[in-house]
């Protein structure tokens, strides 16, 4: 587990996180309402050298971002609680790019069996605790990378 003690440290953590993505990489975020979801995808954004504002894409579930070197694909699954709609999540997960997946317990059937799961739990106003999860051997080398 990794103790996050307030945004710069998160900004951080992400920063660690991008140094160890390849394209192709999904990373799934957990996390209740305001666990910082969405401000960690920022903050993968800015790493990647994302221009444009990120901010949740509740309504439109899927918006993509121009990196410097890496295109980052940025996925809100909430709205699909209890759907069976198939929005063509394949070409995403085939593009190379790095795809980040909020409530992605939605759409558990259509993801890849490979991916990194970052779990954000909420301990008071400006702290965080981080587990991840790692299925698939690149995944399991970030994982290690990224707890020590």
């Amino acid at each position: 587990m990794i103790s996050i003690k307030d945004k710069n440290e998160m900004k951080q953590f992400a920063k660690r996180l991008v140094a160890l993505v390849q394209p192709g990489d999904l990373v799934l975020l957990n996390g209740d309402l305001g666990a910082g979801k969405t401000t960690f995808t920022q903050f993968i954004g800015e790493a990647l050298g994302v221009k444009r504002t990120i901010n949740s894409p509740t309504f439109n579930i899927i918006k993509s971002y121009k990196g410097t070197n890496l295109k980052l694909h940025h996925m809100d699954c909430y709205r699909l609680e209890d759907s069976d709609e198939d929005l063509g999540f394949d070409e995403y997960f085939e593009d190379d790019a790095l795809t980040v997946i909020e409530w992605s317990q939605f759409i558990e059937d259509l993801l890849p069996n490979e991916s990194l799961t970052i779990n954000i739990e909420v301990i008071d106003e400006t702290s965080r605790h981080i587990k991840i999860e790692a299925k698939g051997e690149h995944y399991e080398v970030m994982k290690e990378a990224l707890e020590q």
